[in-house]
């Protein structure tokens, strides 16, 4: 169990004679869930000392939570890490192409998980690794890591809410007409068969939104910018391929594999309140090296 207070509050006036339970409910942000577990695991102290949740409060007192010690048990595995954003919250890396996020039965290890596994060990922390959001294995870019349920509850309200901003980088196959510069796709996508990965514009689909920007138009392809404002299953490759512009390298949705052995998609920047802090927090990641080299190769 950590000693270190993570959160703290100073009583005001206002609030004088309130119990530290409401307190907790007003001045934090924590899920139900946590505050339960602060309940149970006596990590609330009033001045410096374990109090129910029923204690009176006063002008001046502080009340600090503790959070308990947390650690994953992913095989560490040497994975490179590329780090864009840490701090004691939160960890934002750039994922590589061909790697899972986190193991599954189909792939139970050399994970994106396993090395930040090591990274932790490596770098003497102690973190359980909790993804806030996840993208495929072949699509590059940004991953948030969440490194406590506060942080990750934070971020989870705001996915929720449709306030993070999610930004990708994508090459289609086919030339976007010159009209089209700037469009958006509102088309509900769903699962057509139960256990099939495949997903497809459907009626009785979940909504979806996505808005594309024409970045660059070349021969045969075009260099586009997607902005996400939902968040479903393979949304920019079911809606690029739907409209007639499949995702280059991605061959279950039609598109060219001759120039690239993945789908040509790269999570680019996210915009996000900071869970912890409330400040902006604005990353982008570089496009990966295979993508690079395929725009400089189409572009001459």
């Amino acid at each position: 169990m950590s000693n270190k207070p993570k959160y703290t509050y100073t009583v005001t006036s206002e609030n004088d004679g309130k119990r530290v339970a409401e307190l907790l409910r007003s001045q934090f942000t924590f899920s139900h869930r946590f505050r339960t577990r602060m309940k149970f695991d006596k990590l609330v102290d009033l001045n410096g000392t374990p109090v129910p949740g029923h204690t009176i409060t006063h002008t001046g007192d502080v009340i600090s939570i503790r959070l308990p010690e947390e650690k994953s048990d992913f095989t560490p595995e040497d994975i490179p890490v590329d780090i864009l954003y840490e701090d004691e919250d939160l960890l934002l890396v750039n994922k590589q192409p061909g790697i899972t996020v986190h193991p599954t039965k189909g792939h139970p290890c050399h994970t994106l998980a396993n090395g930040i596994q090591k990274y932790m060990e490596d770098s003497h922390q102690s973190f359980k690794i909790r993804f806030a959001n996840r993208i495929d294995m072949d699509t590059t870019g940004i991953v948030i890591v969440a490194k406590n349920s506060n942080a990750q509850n934070g971020i989870s309200t705001q996915m929720r809410a449709h306030t993070v901003g999610k930004e990708y980088t994508a090459l289609v196959c086919g030339v976007i007409p010159e009209d089209k510069d700037h469009f958006v796709i509102d088309l509900p996508v769903g699962r057509p068969e139960g256990d099939s990965i495949h997903r497809a514009v459907l009626p009785d689909g979940k909504p979806a939104v996505t808005e594309v920007c024409v970045l660059e138009r070349f021969r045969e392809y075009t260099l586009i910018r997607v902005v996400l404002h939902t968040g479903r299953t393979h949304q920019i490759r079911v809606h690029m391929a739907h409209i007639g512009y499949p995702l280059a390298g991605d061959p279950l949705y039609g598109g060219n594999t001759d120039v690239l052995n993945r789908q040509a998609l790269h999570s680019t920047r996210i915009v996000f309140k900071h869970p912890i802090k409330g400040e902006q927090i604005d990353i982008s990641a570089p496009l990966p090296e295979d993508m690079k080299e395929l725009i400089e190769k189409i572009r001459c």
